[in-house]
């Protein structure tokens, strides 16, 4: 028993190396265009923009990893910044921004495992990835990989966006993955100030629709007999006129169910499930 447990990190290992080569394997003979081609001039057209704070205070994690995960954004942002997605073309954030390892600079920063804090180097990215996310959400890109966390692990602090809005990523085969199925070429501007992770989406022709999300049917589920609470919602994609405002259609975009690693602040609505 004691020599199994003792395999079972390098068993886990090689599993992940094993989704790693495939990831590989399909970057280099799949049938998706990537989009790799930076814009010499940035487009002219604005189709939405956003930021995020950079320093939150997330529970009872380090803030160290907090500071560190500054350095790990400025080295995966500059690798992303004014990238351009060609009609039929495939954005991946792995291709782009490739391994972060202590050798390119990355610094250990806060990652999440089963809903557990842990620390590793090149911590932190999923900021980036909830922001490209949330960009492409407000576009007509067709998001075509994206993962959530299982799990909702800290209470809201400064939370400005609907629960389960953002993408988990692990380097490389859980990826964040949009493709152009429009006419117009795309250019994705981001960038890191001194407080905040920012970014624009850029394109070459003017828009003619607004995309917003909707959240809906968010509530908190106490299962009495495990004790476990849970976080839901629904959220979807709204297309609206440009020139009168007028819905033009709408879609789900995701269902989210996610085991809470806390539980609810008082008053709020709580249902017994």
């Amino acid at each position: 028993m004691l020599a199994t447990l003792k395999r079972l990190p390098v068993i886990r290992q090689l599993a992940v190396e094993r989704h790693r080569l495939r990831r590989q394997l399909t970057w280099l003979f799949g049938s998706s265009r990537y989009a790799s081609v930076r814009a010499e001039q940035s487009l002219l057209h604005k189709i939405f923009s956003h930021k995020s704070m950079l320093l939150r205070k997330l529970g009872n994690a380090d803030m160290r990893l907090q500071h560190n995960k500054v350095t790990n954004l400025k080295l995966a942002a500059a690798k992303i910044d004014k990238i351009i997605v060609k009609p039929g073309e495939t954005f991946s954030l792995w291709k782009l921004v490739g391994r972060p390892t202590a050798a390119q600079g990355y610094l250990p920063g806060m990652l999440l495992s089963n809903g557990e804090v842990i620390e590793g180097v090149g911590g932190g990215l999923c900021q980036l990835a909830n922001l490209l996310y949330w960009m492409a959400l407000h576009s007509p890109l067709t998001i075509t990989e994206r993962y959530r966390h299982s799990y909702d692990v800290f209470p809201d602090s400064g939370r400005v966006l609907p629960f389960a809005s953002g993408a988990t990523i692990f380097y490389n085969y859980i990826d964040l993955q949009f493709r152009n199925d429009t006419n117009i070429t795309f250019e994705f501007h981001v960038w890191v100030d001194d407080e905040f992770l920012r970014g624009e989406l850029l394109a070459d022709k003017e828009p003619v629709y607004t995309y917003s999300i909707v959240e809906r049917d968010h509530q908190f589920i106490h299962e009495p007999k495990t004790g476990k609470f849970y976080r839901e919602n629904k959220l979807f994609q709204q297309v609206n006129s440009l020139t009168t405002g007028n819905l033009i259609g709408e879609k789900l975009v995701t269902s989210n169910h996610s085991e809470m690693k806390y539980q609810p602040t008082v008053g709020a609505r709580v249902v017994m499930r």
